[in-house]
């Protein structure tokens, strides 16, 4: 957008149809650049976007989603036929030369599309308005510099931040007074004479149309305000714009004359860093990261499936993840007083540039299987907090005992493109860990994350018209120098990170059953698993489909027992096997509940309680009793069948005669509990059938068959 351009422009993209094939994004970019070129706006050369991937070390413009799924790049970046304006990007750890060629592939794409968009410019484009662009009157330039003059110089020579806003604010305030009693500004927001409504809005013609009582609103025309030339009259509003570019003007100046910076640094330079993990004792794992008058707070949690971050947008696969970072910048963190509540537009995207730089050294979820959330708190700033959050995150994830492949560190640096200006030799001068004043008056703001070897992400974005790749190349090898320092320094954080879990941290234990088990372990309508949490006490269980379970408990008791258990609900007992001193856990008409192991129940039919006939279970055992059972059969669902009569001694039988019988069960039809009063039923019309004096030896045909076996 041109300087001077004051009209109230607004570009709405909105996606009606997505197949879910093309991310909507770089189409977007390429949208607003092409409704920008055909508008009125007078912009001064066309945009695009584009996004690149890698994929088997070879570059894709504008991959599939598909295809990114196995990219090893993410680039998103805009920019001109001649230069770049916007990159942002994530990787596995690219060197930057292999980044710089992502950079130059895009370049070339960018290059076709806004040719393509300036041949369609050509046959529909609109009258550009340039008449719109409305500058401050020179004469405004030079009487502010007289006036501050001096004073300014010192005043960016202030090296705390605090004081030299404050320095710069007074002199502002002396500025508009002098001007003002010298009769140079107008106490209106608009410079020049005030127009009357005439000038404002065109007298109506005189054969004015009315239509349904209506007037044309054609006939009616607001022109927009534009500065009429007036020698002396300034307004207020002018004269804060021209201070500000002056006082940039001045500080750029001071870096590229005087090669030091408004804190006495050099331009490669950067500022002291001071870290210490573990100062919140309770957390799970916390670290403050310090570096000049920044300063993050960052505080690592982990949890259980159950804090997995939901997703829900356009063109996410995934449903949730386990590992999200969030960014929060109160307004105390620079003095100021404002609402709090949800994170705002740049809150998400530097969380979520810090979260992208950490994500590529966090370990495999089969190795951690922790979901994982980082909060970053600015407690104070003066530029790059976003980095500082990548290198508070990075310890604070050591100190909660994450094993993370290496550590990263973050820097953002900055550029005074046109040093010729200011008597330089032209060369762009690249500043290294740039504070906030640096970052408003300079020419760019590229931040850089990774280790010492590679870059994880990355964002940049311009002031100026563009920069070219051996400006981005040598801003990038800068930042790697700085990666290297911030990386030293951070191991000498102390207290150092304690890297192991937090004793106030869940204890989380995956084991793998059989997929046909895991119904075992949920049980009808969850019933089992809700058992297992009381008795155990652990905070939950995860049964997946494919066997996978997993436990989060509070300690190593609770786990350990929570094991135990589902263990034995898993284990596959061989039909044969004998199970001494079971105890008796529930009594039916039909028989006995027998837990043959922790967790583990199987039926003993009443049939097989004893070598004589029983009317009912109760009349031989109670609940508590423990019997020997042996096992005689498990069904398709696993549920087992157990005999107490195989194990007793029968005067009128051999052992083998026994075991045959016992063996010849096993085909026997199962009976389930939901069958209970059916079965009852049958029982009670039976007895009135039978004799009382043959009831002893008498047999009853009805249940001498059925089974159940424990769920």
């Amino acid at each position: 957008m041109p300087k001077g351009f004051y009209y109230e422009t607004q570009i709405l993209s909105w996606v009606f149809s997505y197949d879910g094939i093309h991310s909507p994004d770089c189409v977007a970019v390429t949208a607003a650049g092409i409704a920008m070129a055909l508008s009125e706006v007078p912009n001064k050369q066309t945009i695009a976007g584009v996004r690149i991937g890698m994929i088997n070390d070879q570059f894709v413009v504008n991959p599939t989603t598909e295809q990114m799924e196995d990219s090893e790049l993410d680039l998103m970046m805009a920019g001109t036929d001649s230069a770049i304006l916007m990159i942002e990007g994530f990787c596995d750890f690219l060197t930057e030369e292999k980044l710089l060629q992502a950079v130059e592939t895009g370049q070339v794409a960018i290059r076709e599309i806004c040719k393509a968009i300036d041949v369609l410019v050509q046959t529909c484009g609109k009258k550009k308005m340039v008449e719109a662009i409305n500058l401050p009157p020179a004469e405004l330039y030079r009487h502010v510099e007289d006036i501050s003059g001096d004073e300014l110089v010192k005043a960016l020579q202030i090296k705390e931040k605090i004081p030299r806003r404050k320095a710069l604010s007074a002199l502002e305030e002396k500025v508009i007074m002098i001007l003002s009693e010298q009769g140079y500004v107008s106490k209106d927001e608009l410079s020049g004479p005030i127009e009357n409504l005439a000038d404002i809005v065109e007298e109506e013609d005189e054969d004015e149309v009315i239509e349904d009582g209506e007037v044309d609103e054609g006939d009616v025309h607001i022109k927009p305000v534009s500065r009429k030339p007036h020698r002396q009259l300034f307004s207020e509003v002018d004269v804060k714009l021209v201070f500000k570019e002056v006082s940039s003007k001045y500080l750029r100046r001071r870096i590229v004359e005087g090669e030091k910076r408004s804190d006495g640094r050099s331009a490669c330079e950067l500022r002291p860093i001071n870290s210490q993990c573990g100062i919140l004792p309770r957390a799970h794992g916390s670290a403050l990261f310090t570096r000049g008058e920044t300063q993050a707070l960052a505080v690592v949690t982990l949890g259980d499936y159950q804090m997995a971050q939901r997703i829900d947008t356009l063109v996410d696969t995934e449903e949730s993840k386990s590992f999200y970072l969030q960014y929060t910048f109160p307004p105390s963190s620079v003095g100021e007083v404002g609402r709090t509540g949800a994170p705002n537009r740049r809150e998400i995207g530097h969380g979520m540039l810090a979260e992208r730089a950490l994500e590529p050294v966090l370990p495999a979820e089969v190795d951690f299987p922790y979901t994982i959330r980082v909060e970053s708190t600015i407690t104070e700033s003066n530029g790059s907090s976003s980095m500082a959050s990548v290198c508070g995150g990075c310890l604070a994830l050591q100190d909660a005992g994450v094993p993370i492949k290496f550590p990263v560190a973050g820097i953002a640096m900055g550029l005074v493109l046109d040093t010729q200006e200011f008597g330089g030799d032209g060369t762009p001068l690249i500043l290294s860990d740039i504070t906030g004043s640096e970052d408003a008056s300079g020419d760019m703001d590229l931040k850089v994350a990774g280790n010492e070897h590679g870059i994880s992400a990355f964002q940049m974005d311009i002031k100026v018209v563009g920069i070219t790749l051996p400006v981005m190349e040598q801003a990038l090898l800068q930042a790697r120098d700085g990666r290297k320092h911030i990386l030293n320094e951070m191991l000498k954080c102390s207290p150092p990170p304690c890297k192991a879990l937090s004793p106030h941290a869940p204890v989380i234990h995956v084991m793998k059953v059989k997929p046909n088990k895991v119904n075992l372990i949920i049980g009808s309508g969850g019933r089992t698993i809700k058992s297992i949490l009381e008795e155990t006490g652990v905070y939950a269980i995860d049964a997946r489909d494919d066997g996978t379970v997993k436990i989060t408990a509070r300690d190593m008791e609770s786990l350990e027992k929570s094991k135990n258990i589902i263990t034995n609900l898993t284990m596959v007992p061989k039909v044969g096997e004998i199970f001494r001193n079971c105890e008796i856990k529930t009594i039916a008409p039909y028989g006995a509940f027998v837990e043959i192991a922790p967790g583990r129940e199987g039926l003993c039919h009443i049939s097989e309680l004893s070598s004589s006939w029983l009317a009912k279970a109760e009349d031989a055992y109670k609940v508590g009793d423990r019997i020997d059972v042996k096992l005689i059969e498990i069904n398709d669902k696993g549920q087992l069948r157990l005999s107490c009569k195989a194990l007793l001694p029968d005067a009128n039988q051999e052992p083998g005669s026994i075991k045959q019988q016992t063996s010849s069960s096993v085909k026997e039809k199962v009976v389930y509990k939901d069958d209970i009063i059916k079965m009852t039923t049958r029982r009670s019309r039976r007895k009135k059938e039978v004799e009382p004096s043959a009831a002893e030896n008498a047999t009853p045909k009805t249940l001498e068959n059925s089974t159940a076996d424990s769920p």
